[in-house]
């Protein structure tokens, strides 16, 4: 198994937007000194997290280092995405929605309007580079990153992408259909499908980790600032772990969902970053005594392994934060943390049975790909409803960690801001006094941001107004979230978003969608609805059908 080496670690995302309740009316002291340069920019980005899986949200598995980001920095407790992975990186990448720049359909897309963070950054003196997961079909030093080495596509083998064996090994597990011929990933402008590791000892985590390492190692002995995006694949299925590290969990999840979905929300209260707004939505997993002792055994072991992803990013960021103190960047070092949507509900299966790939072989080894699914989804999720794909708070909420040593007083703040994937960009200008680009690569002038910048969020706990709504569209899902309300429909299976019926919900009172007062408040419904329409109108002028991913 690899060793874990140096991590880079300053997340780069800062994200809020009007904030309320008591958390956000903490007074603000310990001011720090105004940092004497451009920060170094992290922006970590993990995949198919749940809102209450880390320590500093509520959950069980050990994430020391993030909780101490948290500790030091601020928690973003209404922090939103896309609901899927790849429109979220469209979203995250360029500030605009993924309607407007082409990824609202399909990962076989590439960014076809404006321009991305380090296309911005670049021409400002930053040294950029990406490494992990794009889910696209562009290349992103194509996009503004001065290199990058990672995995082009979606989800992958985590202990080997390609479709070689390696000796002793079984085939890797790996999705059919239009993906039987590999995933790609790309080494700056050398792209392979199909990527072998040679190294027996290759993790996706790890190795990401290692690359972006070496960058800011090598990036520190320059006077010019950095900014890294890592997209980790984890902990997306399918669900691979160390053994060492799954053996931490191996009789953690042996009593079930409901004890691990309790304490989470008990544990969440206890923290702050709930208060009575957010009641705890009725569970939708099942009654673990329903289950076989065979289904119990299967289903502790999915979540025992996805808790040891979880844990083994912690270590790895762990040290990124070690190499950022060695090289002396951490203090002026932005560093964002967040998901791309809610824990995932989505099932691989074998074909047309009922059964994992590779479902010989152990959960959590390379031959096998096993899911985390509904049940777990759920609890990850605690305390909204559903997940991944819906436009429910369980789908489009992510926790969100930023910290920034220089310029954030009074760590250890929750804000409770309505904040988006969009606010991203426009932050992180302000953060680093770079211009927005006058023109895209072919060109032409780039669309105006479509986020606000958050940057007062860490000095201030006085409420930023957006003065517009944010708005979501995935598949069968949409929303429109004001400060205080969000409508939002899911549509019947083979209908298109708009055929779902509007459900409103009062935000101020009840943050977990537990009662639709979408009859009480038909003036509201009318006004957001008409705002959803115009918006549709301006981002997607012309109507396709949706092909998800």
């Amino acid at each position: 198994m690899t060793r874990i080496k140096r991590l880079p670690l300053a997340l780069c995302v800062l994200i809020l937007a009007a904030c309320g309740g008591p958390a956000d009316e903490a007074p603000i002291a310990e001011t720090p000194p105004e940092p004497q340069s451009p920060p170094d920019i992290l922006l970590i980005l993990v995949d198919d997290m749940g809102w209450s899986d880390l320590g500093s949200f509520g959950g069980e598995i050990a994430t020391p280092q993030l909780d101490e980001l948290a500790e030091g920095g601020l928690r973003f407790t209404q922090f939103h995405t896309t609901a899927k992975c790849f429109p979220s990186r469209g979203a995250l990448l360029t500030g605009l929605y993924p309607e407007q720049v082409g990824m609202d359909q399909s990962p076989l897309s590439r960014i076809d309007n404006g321009v991305t963070i380090a296309e911005a950054l670049r021409p400002a003196g930053y040294q950029t580079f990406m490494v992990g997961k794009h889910h696209a079909l562009d290349n992103p030093v194509d996009r503004g990153f001065d290199h990058y080495i990672g995995l082009r596509d979606g989800a992958s083998n985590h202990f080997n992408p390609g479709l070689t064996p390696r000796p002793g090994e079984p085939p890797p597990a790996r999705k059919g259909g239009r993906y039987k011929d590999g995933r790609w990933f790309c080494f700056d402008r050398d792209c392979f499908q199909g990527y072998t590791p040679e190294d027996p000892g290759y993790y996706s985590t790890d190795y990401y980790t290692d690359r972006a390492a070496e960058f800011i190692e090598t990036a520190a002995e320059s006077d010019a600032p950095f900014f890294v995006y890592l997209a980790y694949q984890a902990p997306h299925d399918p669900l691979h772990a160390w053994p060492q590290d799954i053996d931490k969990y191996a009789d953690k999840y042996t009593n079930g969902f409901e004890p691990i979905a309790a304490a989470r929300y008990a544990r969440m209260r206890e923290l702050g970053v709930i208060d009575e707004s957010y009641s705890r939505s009725a569970p939708t997993f099942r009654d673990w005594s329903s289950l076989s002792p065979e289904e119990q055994a299967s289903s502790s072991r999915r979540m025992a392994v996805y808790a040891a992803m979880t844990d083994r990013l912690d270590q790895n960021l762990q040290h990124l934060v070690e190499v950022l103190r060695r090289t002396g960047r951490y203090d002026n070092t932005l560093i964002l943390f967040t998901s791309d949507n809610g824990a995932s509900a989505e099932r691989v299966r074998d074909g047309d049975s009922d059964v994992d790939i590779g479902a010989e072989h152990p959960i959590g080894t390379v031959g096998r790909w096993a899911s985390l699914e509904a049940d777990w989804a759920n609890v990850s999720n605690t305390p909204f409803r559903y997940y991944k794909n819906y436009s429910y708070e369980g789908g489009t909420s992510s926790p969100l960690i930023v910290h920034w040593p220089a310029a954030i007083t009074s760590p250890g703040r929750v804000v409770a801001a309505n904040a988006h994937l969009i606010d991203v960009f426009p932050t992180l200008l302000v953060a680093s006094g770079a211009p927005y680009p006058d023109s895209q690569p072919d060109g032409a002038p780039p669309p105006a941001l479509e986020g606000m910048d958050l940057s007062p969020y860490f000095s201030s706990n006085t409420t930023v107004e957006r003065g517009k709504p944010v708005f979501q569209r995935w598949q069968r899902g949409r929303s429109v979230r004001t400060e205080r309300w969000k409508l939002l429909s899911y549509a019947a299976p083979g209908e298109p978003a708009e055929d779902g019926t509007w459900e409103l919900y009062d935000m101020t009172s009840d943050k977990t969608e537990t009662r639709d007062v979408a009859a009480e408040h038909p003036e509201v419904v009318a006004e957001l609805a008409a705002a959803y329409a115009a918006w549709l109108a301006r981002v997607k002028p012309a109507s396709a059908d949706e092909e998800g991913s």
